[in-house]
């Protein structure tokens, strides 16, 4: 279930400069991402979150928006300034937005 209480933007919403915080897992990275992604677990990001900047804007993404909605709450309870991207990846790519993958294979979610 998707988590309430946090804010929600829509995928064509997001900045082409802004900083997009991917909370999902390494193999969903690696087949495809945002290309100015920063890539941070979920499971990590409680040890890692002082490397999320407070000062802008946080749009996070996961596959459908589950965890990212679970990410934002999180962040905004402790000061950052955060978002869930709706519809995650999935809407990412559906609307076409770049995608990146690492090794070179066409990027895709998985």
């Amino acid at each position: 279930m998707f988590e309430t209480n946090v804010p929600v933007v829509a995928v064509g919403s997001v900045p082409d400069d802004s900083y997009v915080l991917d909370v999902r897992e390494s193999d969903e990275w690696s087949a495809g991402h945002a290309p100015q992604a920063v890539h941070i677990p979920l499971g990590e990001l409680a040890q890692r979150a002082g490397e999320v900047p407070q000062d802008r804007q946080v749009y996070v993404v996961c596959r459908v928006g589950g965890r990212s909605a679970q990410a934002v709450r999180a962040l905004n309870e402790a000061g950052w300034q955060a978002a869930n991207v709706a519809g995650g990846m999935q809407a990412w790519a559906l609307a076409r937005r770049p995608m990146v993958s690492e090794g070179g294979a066409e990027p895709q979610v998985i």
